[in-house]
């Protein structure tokens, strides 16, 4: 059945486009690596006798048997299971669930390694959330430590939560020969409902609900194993990576603990076995290609996901030699409506959402609409209309089946041609103060315009002492500085989100504009964030004093300081980010190295630096592909 029109959006078709001629040589060169490393057999054929032995020495019976044979495929588990994430804590069972279906599907899979996997949660507002976005890239690097063995033909790889997702792709596509699988656990049932939750913490910021009462609201909400319900990175790690083929159908907001999850799970082993060799032999390296890049910006615009991506995806798009901009996620969300209403972009969670269609409704109806690219290569097969399905068991037999043609809740979930909002809620601003992000699909349209006197701060502490104080009870731009990826890691800043709620409710015109980040947990206050360049690189965030009327323009696109640009430009650095005896404690001073060579925001913050030909070091030829 087709489920594509006869011409796919232009603008989607224009943006796809330049990306394709912006990577052409960085995209050649990556492809021209992952050919060169792609073998006809198993690439342990060729090791040397001892290397071979050591690995299969913990091996024993048929397993054994098999790596030492080298004739079935072996396939790697990385695996970012913890007991302390509530996401990640289903994952403690996978391994051998795999391993089992990998062997009846005739090849043998190894847990090869495990990669950290941090909670936002837990560390939100302290130290240890200023090691967040570094992880994602000792994630990638782990993630390469694991596959350099050497000893596989696919690989598995679990994670769930914020940098964890992206960083597995980043490592797992350093290897793109390999078909790689993205094995999900699922969200967590629904607790006491986000706008209840978000209430009391407004509450606690003004004094008038206690500690009680605010730990007795988010245990209610964060209440048992699985991912949090809330549509922050999360959840849209698991939503993009499903636009993208990455997953398979419908494996994202499956929960955790039931037998449909668990069948999910072993498919996976036993399709990523299938994709190894011969003629569905897919290497990851042909799943992540401009069109799905494309996809998945799409996919994320479409609900109003978080703005981490315009971070992530980046980055994703660079290690596969994809140059992905902040100017692609404007051209796109101008024209891809906004489908969902999932908090704080509204009161459902992400169970209403699945419930109400979830990922197949979406795929489905931006097909019908012209705005996805439907002729991908997917872990399930050529095509993106296999998205479309929801997994069943018919017994014991995992099938899958068309979902109905329309939403069964357009309260969370609508069609295309009748959305939320025309556009997808995501602008880029820039200025006299360089570039930002703001995500307004929380926003109401009257409040997308702010022009107030800023205040200026470079910790979070101080902005809470300073609200405590009431000197923000007034219209202001409340500016913290200081919060980028090369001055103290880009913590997310999600903790200031009640008090500016507050000043807002109390009739207040408020903003927030920051070098940090604020993720999918941004409302309804305006947040130009991510601002580069950052101000510890000498930004002119960094020249920005108390008192000074910043404009705040989302419908425009502008962000500017109305401050004569010679006396801004003359203004001294009055700030510095802080030094390497302050930035220490919480593990923070093994981290500096990742610290000085941390990247813009608008390449991705990566440590991995541009990804030009050069830095591949492999001459253009043939692209990737091909059987084995």
């Amino acid at each position: 059945m087709s489920t594509a029109p006869d011409r796919i959006h232009p603008v989607i078709e224009d943006v796809t486009a330049r990306i394709t001629e912006r990577s052409r040589e960085t995209r050649r060169a990556y492809l021209d690596r992952m050919s060169a490393a792609a073998a006809e057999g198993p690439v342990r054929a060729g090791m040397a006798c001892s290397n071979l032995a050591h690995g299969f020495a913990a091996c024993s019976g048929s397993d054994r048997l098999a790596i030492r044979g080298l004739t079935k495929p072996a396939i790697a588990i990385v695996s970012a299971y913890n007991d302390l994430l509530s996401a990640h804590q289903p994952l403690h069972e996978f391994p051998a669930w795999l391993k089992d279906a990998a062997r009846e599907a005739g090849g043998v899979a190894q847990f090869a390694g495990g990669v950290p996997a941090m909670c936002d949660g837990i560390t939100q507002g302290r130290a240890g959330m200023e090691l967040s976005l570094y992880s994602r890239d000792v994630i990638a690097m782990a993630t390469a430590i694991a596959l350099s063995h050497e000893m596989f033909d696919g690989a598995l790889l679990l994670g769930v939560c914020d940098k964890i997702v992206p960083g597995l792709l980043i490592g797992a596509l350093s290897f793109g020969h390999l078909p790689a699988i993205l094995v999900p656990a699922g969200p967590m049932s629904s607790g006491l409902p986000n706008k209840e939750k978000a209430r009391i913490r407004q509450l606690y910021a003004e004094g008038r609900a206690t500690r009680e009462d605010l730990l007795d609201a988010e245990s209610a909400s964060y209440h048992s194993a699985g991912t949090c319900t809330f549509y922050g990175t999360a959840n849209s790690n698991q939503l993009v990576v499903e636009a993208m083929g990455l997953h398979l159908p419908g494996a994202s907001f499956v929960h955790p603990g039931t037998p449909l999850r668990r069948a999910l799970t072993e498919e996976a082993a036993r399709r990523v076995v299938t994709l190894s060799r011969g003629e569905e032999y897919t290497p990851i390296a042909e799943v992540v290609d401009e069109r799905s890049v494309v996809n998945a910006v799409v996919a994320l615009l479409a609900t109003g996901g978080s703005t981490n991506h315009t971070l992530h995806l980046v980055a994703v798009a660079a290690a596969a030699g994809i140059q992905l901009t902040w100017d692609d996620f404007a051209d796109l969300s101008a024209i891809v409506p906004l489908l969902a209403r999932v908090y704080p972009n509204g009161s459902a969670d992400i169970n209403h959402f699945h419930a109400a269609g979830g990922v197949q409704f979406l795929v489905g109806t931006l097909l019908e609409a012209g705005l996805l690219h439907e002729d991908v290569r997917t872990v399930a097969g050529r095509g993106l209309h296999r998205y479309r399905q929801e997994p069943i068991l018919d017994g014991d037999t995992l099938t899958w089946r068309e979902v109905p043609v329309r939403s069964l809740d357009e309260d969370v979930l609508r069609p295309a041609d009748r959305p939320f909002a025309p556009d997808g809620g995501l602008r880029m601003v820039s200025g006299n103060l360089g570039r930002a992000v703001i995500k307004v699909s929380a926003v109401e349209p009257e409040n997308r315009v702010v022009r107030a006197p800023a205040r200026v701060f470079t910790t979070q502490a101080q902005f809470d002492d300073a609200f405590r104080a009431g000197q923000l009870d007034r219209d202001v731009v409340v500016v913290i500085r200081n919060q980028g990826p090369r001055a103290n890691g880009m913590p997310e800043l999600h903790g200031l989100t009640p008090a500016l709620g507050v000043l807002m409710d109390r009739g207040h015109r408020v903003a927030l504009l920051t070098d940090g980040r604020m993720s999918g947990a941004s409302g309804k206050v305006p947040a130009a964030i991510q601002v580069t360049p950052e101000a510890a690189a000498g930004g002119p965030l960094a020249r920005v004093a108390d008192g000074d009327i910043v404009r705040v323009d989302a419908e425009a696109g502008e962000l500017d300081v109305l401050v004569d640009t010679a006396e801004l430009a003359g203004r001294p650095l009055v700030d510095a980010p802080p030094d390497e005896a302050a930035w220490s404690g919480t593990g923070r001073e093994l981290f500096g190295a990742l610290r000085l060579a941390a990247g813009p925001a608008d390449q991705g913050a990566s440590v991995f630096g541009p990804m030009t030909p050069g830095h591949f070091g492999v001459p253009a030829g043939t692209s990737a592909g091909g059987s084995r």
